[in-house]
């Protein structure tokens, strides 16, 4: 029987000092794992350091199992993971980070649950070694995908993920210049599972996201792949509407029912605060709807998810 291949897809950036030490986890892990052939894809998305040498310097000694990507700019590890999977050959695919946080050696519990029948596999931590900064970034992504694009509650998403090649190849038919990898998982399957594994406290260098690059990603998934805000923006000026007609019919009845009763002065500020705060919904509904209609725009522009500059194996020709 022609054993299955594993294409391990691992976006890169600031992780020079790092990258080197997944990887040999992966060949360690792997040797244990006969009844698999493997491959692995490091793209380097546009860091500033020396990521790209790092990742040259170890295709270089392995060549027959592992090809750098190299990125002309940064473009985010959405676009690092949709071109790894474009380039993946693999019968299942894993995703994982550059860091070491995500346990590599531990790659059998995601491929047996496939091999169990699930077409996805999340890692699920009991205790997630991050900073408070990027726990409350994983929390609000969580309550994001599971309120705007339909992610299960009971189902823990992370950057740590198995996938079958029917799902992959799905997910690479997407050309918007916005992808969202978990948005588009969960508009190929609903057969996911989560299996437990460790995560491992960061040793070297400090996360690379920041709260812009969180806000975008947040952004970019309910807005790429839902359009629940716009129903939320419809359902709220309908509400207004009601609560303001509803005023209107209150205002004109004490009119005829107190007509001496003074208005003017005393319902100035309500008035003003009313204005405000219908003024402030209606810029945010009108930037909401400006979101959509600037990504469709870009996205009719062909704007790239991402921009190759070479990979390792055009050096070997």
């Amino acid at each position: 029987m022609t054993p299955k291949m594993i294409s391990f897809v691992i976006p890169c950036y600031r992780s020079e000092n790092t990258v080197e030490s997944v990887v040999i986890e992966i060949e360690d892990t792997m040797a244990g794992l006969s009844a698999y052939t493997y491959e692995i894809i490091l793209v380097n998305d546009g860091s500033p350091d020396n990521t790209w040498d790092k990742l040259k310097e170890i295709a270089s000694t392995r060549k027959d199992h592992v090809i750098g990507i190299n990125f002309a700019k940064n473009f985010g590890q959405h676009a690092a993971l949709m071109a790894g999977l474009n380039e993946s050959k693999g019968d299942y695919v894993v995703c994982l980070d550059d860091d070491g946080q995500t346990p590599a050696n531990e790659v059998g519990k995601l491929l047996e649950a496939l091999e169990n029948g699930a077409d996805v596999a999340y890692a699920r931590y009991a205790h997630k070694q991050h900073n408070l900064f990027r726990n409350f970034g994983t929390f609000m992504n969580e309550w994001m995908a599971s309120v705007m694009i339909g992610k299960p509650k009971d189902l823990f998403v992370s950057s740590y993920f198995a996938a079958r090649r029917f799902v992959v190849d799905e997910m690479v038919k997407y050309e918007s210049s916005y992808p969202y990898v978990i948005g588009l998982v969960l508009r190929t399957t609903k057969n996911i599972v989560n299996v437990d594994v460790n995560h491992r406290k960061r040793e070297i260098g400090n996360s690379g996201y920041t709260f812009s690059k969180l806000m975008k990603l947040w952004i970019n998934g309910f807005t790429a792949f839902s359009i629940k805000p716009l129903r939320i923006a419809t359902l709220s000026g309908s509400i207004f509407a009601i609560i303001g007609f509803l005023y209107g019919v209150y205002t004109v009845i004490k009119k005829i029912m107190y007509p001496d009763l003074p208005g003017l002065t005393t319902g100035f500020s309500a008035l003003m605060s009313a204005i405000v705060f219908m003024g402030g919904a209606i810029m945010l509904m009108l930037g909401m709807v400006g979101e959509y209609v600037g990504r469709i725009y870009i996205s009719q522009n062909k704007n790239p998810q991402f921009v190759i500059r070479e990979t390792t194996r055009d050096e070997e020709k």
